[in-house]
């Protein structure tokens, strides 16, 4: 028999004591119990956390010793905003690891960072950018920074904690802040360790002189106040909305800030240098300034590194002109942030050998103690550029850049067409011809030159606009190794473009490999610092040697491809070819469409080691 409602209530359990209750007091009482528990445990785990942090706290003020609010004042009057961090009682001198950075991160990373050079033996010293954390006035990037850093270096060469050596290391604009430094090299600084360096005026904010945007809304992020404006810096949907405005409309490109509402101050400081020009060169160091860098460098970056010609400007330069400065190159499948961390296991789609990834502290570590100890040379170091070799489980070392290779594949731009390709040919065409492109800025439907390297493998590439050459299929396995070398003939109707050239590897499946890039304006390619206009209907030869470095086993069976298009989207500076500055340009000057004529004796080099 089912018992009623009111009986199941009034059922009663028997206690201690001889008291009973009611199943719904029982009930009561358990719960009582177990948030009485959950709230000591808590309780318990709270106190666990604060003793944690508080022992965490002590410890760090008995190991070491912090300076936070140092001010070092320039001869000019300023003063630059410095952290120093040394080993509590320890007071013999030491050699000091400095970083000099735009990005205020001092209560995590930065702090961190420092507590880990004296850990190893080292003193270590962050300085800011000035007008960055208790620095006052404006802040300029990369104008003052090579000088502030020589009166920083010099400041800390003076202290009694520095034995008179110095080492720099860092990423991305404190790679470049290293090479400023270098610019006037001060005596104490015995080595630097750039990862992924910038070099202003070459990769950002311009590429080959074409300026591409993202700086535009970088220029908020480290320029808005004395820390990072991170509400500007991660509002990606403020400034993609402006940038996409401004494709649709067709305003000038100088006119973006106006679109966006907000001034930029560093954005047209910017584009008032259109040439690489002496407010470019004066930043970091240029030509002969490398003639004096004779101390050990030690560089890192990556195949799919955005700003990759800047950080081996650097490298080709002062093998240029100071050719027995030992300067090593570590290089594998990474991008600008991935390389900082030694590595990530997924670049743009492309699951990365195992063995390309590496803790790039340790090694950054193990050469200041080889430099600034007297320590045995890194193993990892096995020749001077070494590098991962995609597809396989390799890395390779070379004595040069240019001991990379020991041949070059060179290939035609043949007429001769299957399906929707064109052929790439060994052999040039006895013919003179060419074929034609049309490309109408004014139409606003239709982007051109889809060269960016994400993802990295890709199913199908698009044909729409642009031409595409593949080879035949290779006989035998080959490895890609260095940087490609271009050259375009072509007539055009104006009197500039800008031009984009991609390679690819067609893989064996079908599918495309990214394997490197070009972009740049034709009326910089015989001189980065002045503006050579093009004539209408004349043939011109265009020679890139300025593209991305790459290592990339190719199999047996796949081809190699080449893409060549004008370049028109929304990512970059629409050059619409009047010879006017580019920055002032409007889609008024799109009436007429460009006609571009590429012609059957262009051809492409692809380094290759046999």
């Amino acid at each position: 028999m089912k018992s009623t409602s009111s009986e199941k209530n009034s059922c009663r359990i028997k206690g201690i004591c001889g008291y009973t209750y009611s199943v719904k007091e029982v009930f009561l009482l358990i719960r009582c119990v177990v948030l009485f528990i959950g709230l000591t445990v808590l309780s318990v785990k709270q106190s666990e956390a604060q003793q944690t942090l508080l022992a965490s706290e002590l410890s760090t003020k008995e190991i070491y010793n912090i300076q936070d609010s140092v001010m070092i004042r320039l001869p000019d009057g300023a003063f630059i905003s410095a952290i120093v961090v040394r080993r509590k009682g320890d007071d013999l001198p030491k050699p000091v690891i400095f970083q000099f950075t735009i990005y205020v991160r001092d209560k995590g990373r930065d702090l961190q960072s420092l507590k880990e050079a004296v850990d190893r033996g080292y003193v270590g010293v962050i300085a800011y950018t000035r007008g960055k954390r208790f620095s006052p006035g404006e802040v300029y990037p990369y104008e003052t920074d090579g000088l502030d850093a020589y009166q920083v270096i010099d400041w800390i060469s003076r202290q009694h904690w520095c034995n008179g050596s110095i080492g720099m290391y860092g990423g991305s604009y404190n790679g470049f802040t290293q090479w400023a430094a270098a610019k006037k090299l001060h005596p104490a600084l015995k080595t630097i360790v750039p990862y992924v360096a910038n070099r202003p005026g070459m990769g950002l904010p311009m590429e080959n002189n074409v300026f591409v945007n993202p700086n535009y809304e970088w220029s908020f992020y480290v320029g808005n106040n004395q820390y990072l404006d991170t509400a500007s810096g991660n509002d990606r949907q403020r400034f993609r909305k402006m940038m996409f405005r401004w494709w649709e409309e067709g305003t000038a490109y100088n006119k973006m800030d106006s679109i966006d509402g907000t001034p930029n101050r560093l954005f047209q400081r910017w584009i008032a240098h259109p040439d690489f020009d002496a407010y470019w060169q004066n930043m970091a160091p240029y030509e002969k300034d490398f003639e004096q860098i004779n101390i050990p460098v030690l560089i890192f970056d990556g195949y799919y590194n955005d700003s990759q010609n800047s950080s081996l400007y650097y490298l080709r330069e002062l093998n240029k002109y100071n050719p027995e400065t030992p300067a090593y190159l570590v290089i594998g499948p990474y991008g600008h942030f991935g390389t900082q961390i030694g590595g990530e296991a997924v670049v743009n789609g492309y699951k990365v050998d195992t063995v390309a990834l590496f803790d790039i502290k340790k090694y950054t570590y193990e050469w200041f103690d080889y430099i600034l100890k007297d320590g045995k040379q890194p193993g990892f170091l096995k020749g001077k550029i070494n590098y991962q070799i995609m597809g396989t489980d390799r890395w390779g070392s070379a004595t040069s850049l240019n001991t990379l290779h020991n041949g070059y594949l060179k290939f035609y731009l043949s007429l001769d067409k299957k399906d929707q390709f064109y052929s790439l040919s060994v052999q040039q065409q006895k013919k003179p011809a060419f074929i034609t492109q049309k490309v109408d800025f004014s139409n606003r439907t239709i982007s051109h030159n889809d060269y960016y390297p994400d993802p990295v493998i890709r199913k199908t590439i698009n044909n729409e606009n642009g031409y595409i050459f593949i080879s035949e299929p290779i006989q035998e396995p080959l490895l890609v190794n260095g940087s490609f070398i271009a050259q375009m003939n072509i007539s055009i109707n104006k009197k500039d473009v800008d031009v984009g050239v991609t390679l690819y590897e067609v893989m064996p499946d079908g599918q495309y490999f990214h394997l490197s890039y070009y972009i740049g304006r034709a009326s910089y390619v015989k001189d980065i610092t002045k503006r050579h206009l093009l004539i209408p209907g004349k043939k011109e030869s265009l020679l890139f040697t300025n593209t991305h470095f790459v290592s990339k086993q190719l199999s047996k069976g796949s081809r190699l491809a080449v893409v060549i298009n004008v370049n028109k989207n929304p990512f970059s500076q629409l050059n619409y070819g009047t010879g006017k500055e580019v920055s002032k340009e409007t889609i008024q000057d799109a009436k007429e469409p460009l006609i571009i004529k590429w012609y059957n004796d262009s051809f492409i080099e692809i380094p290759v080691l046999k």
